[in-house]
């Protein structure tokens, strides 16, 4: 997904602000997080939203900007582990 630049630019005084970051999640808990504000700030918004909190305690994400301002989130959980934990469920 693409942003906006001029979101990034309007609280920086440089002209090409440098916003990247990567953040790893495994069931919840960080594994990597970047330090930069605008990392910080996504991650908390994730976690007030009750569906997104739910769903990274779930699963395994890498979470990444570049210098493009391209936003990726990626599902890095196994494909045999997503099987099994719908075979739980069906067999509740």
């Amino acid at each position: 997904m693409g942003l906006n630049r001029t979101d990034f630019e309007k609280g920086n005084r440089t002209r090409k602000p440098a916003c990247s970051f990567n953040i790893e999640l495994v069931k919840g808990r960080f594994v990597t997080l970047s330090q930069s504000a605008p990392a910080k700030d996504l991650v908390a918004a994730l976690l007030v939203d009750e569906v997104s909190k739910t769903l990274l305690r779930q699963n395994h994400y890498t979470i990444s900007l570049n210098s493009d301002l391209l936003l990726s989130i990626t599902n890095r959980t196994p494909v045999e582990e997503v099987a099994a934990e719908k075979d739980e469920t069906v067999a509740l």
